[in-house]
């Protein structure tokens, strides 16, 4: 049996070592466009910013070193143009020599990755605007970068995503004037506001200007520097561009061979990752998939999913229909300066766009034991069904324990799980590492509240909307004095949770009641109080007013 792989990196090198072990009287060819086989695509903006400071720590196989381990035919330098399913043969061009040859195949895997998307914008193909995808983007990168750094370098960062943060962490580590611009409201689109706005003010603090709600509609050149001109007018002049927008699938190879492609723009295969041809799978950034929690088809550019589907992929290639793949809940994480931040499964926007109902919770507890020194806070925010509590999407962030806490969601979630298997999951805990609650029990366990009707919460936002239409409500301060000395929204009433059982004669008992503390915990008791001493329409601000005063809402001083 021949295997011909189109492809290296995450995808094709993990399938042809994985055919190896399967089938060692295979022929293997993999085909890979680029100088090198497999490399760390992930490490590449620590490298520029010189945290990993050797490149050859970059690649995890060398072409001779996985041929020999591996015994298969690497080509590097060699771009497959066409398929022939007929006759089943590519046709390569060796970029070196520019000639042109047919092999021969079995069975073909397609892991062409995925390309940077580039706006069709004025001046956006000038000198010294880059896009990093590969080992040649980096270099390219980091060269003119230390080019500029002579002087008081400055550089744009365009797209607000994990990588844009990551090059603009990277780019401020070496020195640059970072100026970093998102056409959305908030950066880190994949998370929602409470999150997404720790993490904005976190990297203001580390020197980056964001501009969000706004794009690019020009590059210009100034005297030898860059001109970036926004949709809002304002003009950006630096050395240096990073344009991060995105990417989509390099489908062009497999569309041009007739093969069925999605609306996304990926390859369409089956849950065995065949493709409409029998004879060819197809894995990675390419490939569309239904997502596990709306069914609807998409694309996801993660590395991991595409090492677990290049082992399906080979499995299914041997043993043809034996292993299925379930789709991916996007779980990713990144590095943000001191802050790591992390998510899985589905955002409010993303659930809103696919008419999915949820409910969400936000908590923010300590990474480990308060009482061991060097704890710090997580800040957790939860979405889940309000029918029957399933999980639909978990994000964190924080100083430890981040990764940790959406693992776990991230794996329920992929097996159907819901809030109650959270209250239920069982962690390894001594006070350095945890609480005997974890974040994650502790999320679950406001959710069931919410589930059991034993809390009513209510969000920032209809906190604003309530305000905002004159509603007639009576908003509760639970906090200490000091604490609301500090700050407290506009219109509240202070009794502390541990008196307000002395001042029920005070509280009206016909409005809406909005009860608030600093994090939720003493308002979801001061509910609890209220509604069972007669006062039928009580609320707790989800997330209290650490989550009110993150989303930039203004306090006032008592």
């Amino acid at each position: 049996m021949k295997y011909v792989i189109v492809g290296g990196v995450a995808g094709g090198a993990s399938a042809a070592a994985r055919l190896r072990r399967l089938d060692e009287n295979a022929e293997i060819v993999v085909f890979e466009k680029g100088e090198y086989i497999s490399y760390a695509n992930c490490g590449l903006p620590y490298y520029i910013g010189d945290v990993i400071n050797n490149r050859e720590k970059l690649f995890v196989q060398t072409p001779v070193s996985f041929g020999n381990r591996y015994d298969v035919d690497v080509r590097t330098l060699q771009e497959v143009t066409a398929i022939d399913r007929e006759k089943h043969t590519v046709e390569v061009q060796d970029l070196r020599s520019w000639r042109v040859y047919s092999e021969s195949y079995d069975v073909l895997l397609l892991s062409p990755g995925a390309l940077p998307v580039i706006p069709d914008i004025p001046g956006v193909r000038g000198n010294n605007i880059f896009t990093l995808r590969n080992v040649a983007d980096c270099d390219n990168i980091k060269k003119k970068a230390l080019e500029f750094l002579s002087g008081n370098a400055s550089t744009v960062v365009v797209g607000g995503g994990f990588i844009g943060l990551e090059m603009a962490e990277n780019l401020r580590r070496m020195g640059f004037v970072v100026t970093l611009v998102e056409k959305a409201d908030h950066i880190l689109t994949p998370t929602d506001l409470p999150i997404a706005a720790i993490a904005q003010q976190h990297v203001s603090e580390h020197g980056v200007r964001i501009i969000t709600n706004t794009g690019v509609s020009s590059f210009s050149e100034d005297g030898g520097r860059k001109k970036v001109i926004l949709d809002n007018g304002e003009e950006l002049t630096c050395d240096l561009v990073i344009l991060s927008i995105g990417v989509r699938p390099n489908a062009s190879l497999a569309e041009n061979a007739g093969l069925e492609i999605g609306k996304t723009g990926g390859i369409t295969v089956n849950k065995y990752l065949q493709t409409s041809d029998k004879d060819i799978y197809a894995v990675g950034d390419v490939i569309e998939f239904p997502h596990p929690i709306t069914g609807v088809p998409y694309c996801n550019f993660l590395a991991g999913p595409a090492n677990a589907q290049a082992r399906i992929a080979a499995m299914n290639m041997v043993h043809p229909e034996s292993t299925a793949y379930n789709g991916s809940v996007s779980t990713a994480i990144a590095k943000i300066f001191d802050l790591t931040v992390a998510c899985t499964g589905m955002s409010e926007k993303a659930l809103e766009r696919a008419g999915i109902a949820f409910e969400t919770v936000i908590v923010h507890p300590a990474a480990h034991a308060t009482y061991y020194p060097g704890g710090s806070q997580i800040s957790l925010k939860l979405n889940f069904s309000p029918e029957d509590g399933r999980i639909l999407g978990a994000q964190a962030i924080g100083k430890q324990n981040v990764d940790k806490q959406i693992d776990v969601i991230s794996l329920l979630l992929k097996h159907n799980g819901t809030v109650y298997d959270l209250v239920g999951s069982e962690h390894s805990y001594a006070p350095p590492f945890g609480s005997a609650k974890s974040p994650v029990m502790f999320a679950g366990m406001v959710a069931e509240n919410i589930l059991t009707h034993l809390m009513n919460p209510i969000h920032v936002k209809d906190l604003d909307r309530i305000i905002d239409n004159n509603e007639d409500f009576f908003l509760l301060d639970v906090r200490e004095l000091p604490e609301y000395r500090n700050g407290t929204i506009k219109g509240a009433v202070r009794y502390s949770v541990d008196e307000l059982r002395e001042f029920l004669d005070e509280i009206p008992s016909g409005k809406k009641i909005v009860v608030f503390c600093e994090v939720g915990l003493r308002g979801y008791v001061a509910s609890r109080i209220l509604m069972q001493n007669g006062f039928e329409n009580v609320c707790n601000l989800i997330g209290g007013m650490r989550t009110y005063r993150m989303t930039g809402h203004n306090l006032i001083k008592p």
